[in-house]
């Protein structure tokens, strides 16, 4: 059961150590490193290391590196639980390569969520997430993709983009992550470097090990329909179920409260929806990264250590060790005011529709037909705002944009900039008449908007009036009340010398 006389060569000290009853094998490896007196020495000495990086590499992406480089028949594998020995060498010489995407300026990596074994629909995606690095600017993206959104799947036609992991899977295991990759890339129009995978069981384990985190709930919440864990086959329907209540406030979550919080979908009022749950995910990814970075957590050697062993089984990436390393060292000191966040979504200013599918199943679509909206907003997620934005947007001007033209898309093109200057796109529609050549902005406030109106005006090129035809008081009358959406104080209808501009 045990290699002979098994040593360690202590590499500041230069002395050797018999290690007594070593397992051949990490997973029989009882973890008390940090109770062995040549381990202490080694951590010690690595205080003068980062301490953000130590934390990255021990406990993030080292996990990666273990579940697939450790074998039941390597002496040595016990060695890996100690990442910072017989990898920095590997490190150091992988540090000087670029990333992927490097070269580009850009770093895209897929983050996914899936129940994992144990858990109904086990590869299906339950969380879909692409954080981009932008190498010039230093700032970090988020981009929730919802799981209904339908995409083309090679040679098996439109699917559900939650199923890509899960049919690759089935037809070659472990390849899940690299289809959903393709499959996003495809939808984006760009390339997926990076992948990320993560099963409920880790993340629970995680956030408990850590001690829990501080989330701030913006709405008071209720689901009772949440899925009880390993009720789904029970007779009695209502017990397959359970009550899931949030209080709006800052509150400590354990892993299981975390989860279901960033799961829950069938609430009543605001919280109700996918889209809402995609900015909870993104609050908790958030909260994950301070807690990672807090000093209870990267100067708890035994903690980290724990935290390596309960990780390996439950995470899946195609990161290599100096990879992460490297992107560690680029993403760590991000603050949270240099992070985007968007949310793919069929709200009146979103870039997607619900529509039904075969059998009848809810799907979503993007609203011109294709994704060049959603890619535009992807290529652009990064550009910088106008100047005068935060003139516009401390008087929170709500802005109606339409479409005067038959091209597709180009109010939601529109939209997309309005938003980066600080306008509140209120409704997004089509104008019942699109045979305007030049655009025009309708002033419903009679000049009181003065700045937004001038910066609206330096975007467009458009024409100034403030009596708004009868046609169009109909065309908005209609739309308010179908969609339930806000008054806007200013109209903007787009004409062809629109899509010159862009």
């Amino acid at each position: 059961m045990y290699d002979k006389e098994p040593y360690v060569r202590d590499n500041i000290s230069g002395e050797h150590h018999i290690l007594d009853k070593i397992p051949a094998h990490p997973g029989a490896y009882p973890l008390d490193l940090p109770k062995r007196p040549w381990l202490q020495s080694i951590m010690i000495k690595l205080g003068k290391i980062s301490a953000y990086t130590l934390v990255f590499f021990v406990v993030l992406f080292v996990a990666f590196y273990l579940h697939g480089s450790s074998t039941k028949n390597d002496s040595l594998a016990w060695i890996n639980y100690i990442p910072i020995i017989g990898q920095i060498k590997q490190m150091a010489e992988g540090s000087s390569a670029p990333l992927r995407g490097e070269e580009r300026g850009r770093i895209n990596i897929l983050i996914l969520g899936i129940g994992g074994k144990g858990h109904d629909g086990a590869e299906l995606t339950d969380t879909m997430m692409v954080m981009s690095f932008d190498t010039a600017s230093r700032k970090v993206s988020l981009l929730s993709v919802p799981r209904d959104l339908s995409v083309p799947i090679e040679s098996m036609g439109w699917r559900k983009i939650n199923s890509v992991n899960a049919l690759s899977e089935q037809k070659s295991p472990g390849s899940g992550g690299t289809a959903a990759s393709q499959a996003i890339s495809n939808v984006l129009a760009a390339p997926i470097d990076y992948y990320v995978k993560v099963d409920f069981d880790g993340f629970v384990k995680l956030i408990d090990q850590m001690g829990g985190l501080d989330v701030c709930v913006d709405n008071t919440f209720d689901d009772m329909t949440y899925p009880a864990d390993g009720q789904e086959d029970n007779p009695i329907y209502a017990n397959r179920y359970e009550h899931l209540h949030f209080e709006k406030g800052c509150q400590k979550m354990n892993g299981t409260v975390a989860l279901k919080y960033a799961r829950s979908r069938h609430s009543f009022g605001a919280e109700g929806t996918d889209f809402a749950r995609a900015r909870r995910q993104q609050k908790i990814i958030e909260a994950v990264k301070e807690r990672l970075l807090s000093k209870d957590t990267i100067f708890n050697p035994s903690l980290i250590a724990s935290m390596i062993s309960n990780l390996t089984s439950h995470i899946d990436s195609n990161m290599k060790i100096w990879e992460m390393a490297k992107l560690w060292t680029l993403v760590k000191d991000v603050k949270r005011e240099d992070i985007a966040t968007k949310v793919l979504s069929n709200s009146p200013e979103g870039l997607l529709m619900d529509t039904v599918g075969e059998g009848g199943a809810y799907l979503l679509m993007p609203r011109t037909g294709n994704f060049s909206e959603v890619q535009y907003l992807f290529k652009n997620i990064f550009s910088a705002p106008a100047s005068p934005e935060t003139i516009v947007k401390s008087d929170n001007v709500k802005i109606q944009v339409m479409n005067g033209t038959w091209i597709n898309g180009l109010a939601s093109k529109m939209a997309v900039d309005l938003e980066k200057m600080g306008f509140k796109v209120v409704g997004l529609a089509n104008s019942s008449r699109q045979d305007f050549e030049t655009s025009v902005i309708y002033d419903l406030t009679f000049g009181q908007k003065e700045q937004a109106l001038k910066l609206l005006k330096e975007k467009t090129g458009a024409n100034v009036s403030f009596n708004m035809p009868d046609w169009l008081k109909d065309d908005l009358a209609k739309y308010i009340t179908a969609n339930k959406s806000d008054h806007p104080e200013l109209v903007l209808i787009l004409g062809t010398d629109a899509n010159k501009a862009e």
